[in-house]
C-alpha cells in the first residue's frame, strides 16, 4: 500500500476485447475527471509490456507489465493522483489479485462490451493498411471476448455500441460510483 492510501485512492481498470475501446474511453474518464478537477493518471497497460521476446509461458508480458506498473503507479500516486485509470486486459482472477497488488490501491474492474460484428467493423478502420495485424485482431477479438465471458474477473460491465465516447466514460465513472 502506497502512504496515499489515506487520501482514498483508488484505481479503475477498463477491461475488454481488442477493438471495444479501452484506450478511446479511458482517455475520456481522464478527461472528465480532469474537468472535474480530480488529480489522476491515464495508463495504457500495453505500453508498460511491450517488448520482444517475452519470456516463455508468458504470452503477453504479464510479468513485465506488473514490474513496471508498480513503479509507474507508485511515482503518480506519491505525486498526489487519487484516481488512477488504467487500460488493459485481465482474463484471470489471478492476474486481477496481481494488478491490485501493483497499484497498492482498491481495484475496480470495468469490462468494455460491444457486438463482434461492430468491433470487427472498427478493427477494419484501425488496421487497414497492415493485413497481418488487422487479421490477428479479427481473430482474437472473438477468442478474448469468449475468454471474458467464463473469467468473469469484472463489477460491472458498459455497452460502448451506441453513444458517444464521452457517454460511456460517463457511465463508467457513475458504475464505478466515482461520482
Amino acid at each position: 500500500m502506497h502512504a496515499d492510501s489515506s487520501r482514498n485512492a483508488r484505481a479503475l481498470l477498463i477491461n475488454g476485447t481488442v477493438g471495444v475501446g479501452k484506450t478511446t474511453v479511458a482517455e475520456a474518464v481522464g478527461d472528465l475527471l480532469a474537468d472535474a478537477g480530480v488529480p489522476h493518471a491515464v495508463l495504457d497497460l500495453d505500453w508498460l509490456s511491450n517488448s520482444w521476446p517475452t519470456p516463455p509461458g508468458d504470452r503477453f508480458n504479464f510479468d513485465m507489465l506488473l514490474r513496471n506498473l508498480r513503479s509507474v503507479a507508485g511515482h503518480y500516486l506519491d505525486a498526489g493522483a487519487t484516481r488512477l485509470v488504467l487500460a488493459g486486459v485481465i482474463e484471470k482472477q489471478d492476474e486481477r489479485k496481481a494488478l491490485a497488488d501493483a497499484v497498492g490501491v482498491d481495484l475496480t474492474v470495468c469490462r468494455l462490451r460491444a457486438e463482434l460484428p461492430l468491433i470487427q467493423q472498427r478493427l477494419t478502420r484501425r488496421h487497414d493498411r497492415t493485413a497481418k495485424a488487422l487479421q490477428w485482431h479479427l481473430n482474437r477479438s472473438g477468442e478474448l471476448d469468449g475468454i471474458l465471458d467464463r473469467a468473469s474477473v469484472d463489477d460491472f460491465t458498459i455497452d460502448t455500441s451506441t453513444g458517444s465516447v464521452t457517454e460511456v466514460a460517463l457511465s463508467v465513472i457513475r458504475a464505478a460510483r466515482w461520482q
